[in-house]
């Protein structure tokens, strides 16, 4: 296993799935990834936070593996809120980057197969996540992977 490189980014997991929500800084990654926590489970699925605003990545045969820094385990940040308890598991192996997008879109379409570089030379399949009015970004989500509720 790979020493860890800690990154900028929110890390859940849904059901078996783990995602990592990128993006710069107050572009929602907490918000948006704890609304997916909810949603899910409102649904019946398992969901959990792995870390919030810092995830510790390692890589392991071939995957990357998400943990929180012990300083910030089982804690998220509700921006204007404050500092919130979650229910958390320890590591999740990552399988797609989220990517929260608000309007005004550049373009239409996505890149083809669009990845993000998470360690070096260590990619995972990414998915621009647009938020729309009207519609949550959970379900947003789950229009582009369906497969999140069927585990």
């Amino acid at each position: 296993m790979s020493d860890p490189a800690n990154v900028h980014a929110t890390a859940i997991v849904i059901g078996t799935t783990g995602l990592l929500f990128t993006g710069p800084s107050g572009t929602g990654k907490s918000a948006i990834a704890l609304h997916c926590i909810e949603e899910a489970r409102a649904r019946g699925l398992f969901a959990a936070l792995v870390s919030d605003d810092q995830v510790l990545i390692s890589e392991a045969n071939g995957r990357l593996i998400a943990r929180a820094p012990q300083s910030i385990a089982g804690l998220a940040e509700i921006r204007g809120a404050g500092i919130v308890s979650v229910k958390t598991i320890e590591a999740a192996v990552l399988h797609r980057a989220i990517r929260p997008m608000e309007a005004p879109f550049a373009e239409r379409l996505p890149p083809e197969e669009e990845r993000l570089e998470v360690l070096p030379a260590c990619f995972l399949p990414m998915t621009r996540l647009p938020l729309f009015l009207g519609a949550t970004a959970f379900s947003t989500l789950i229009a582009i992977h369906p497969e999140l509720l069927h585990p």
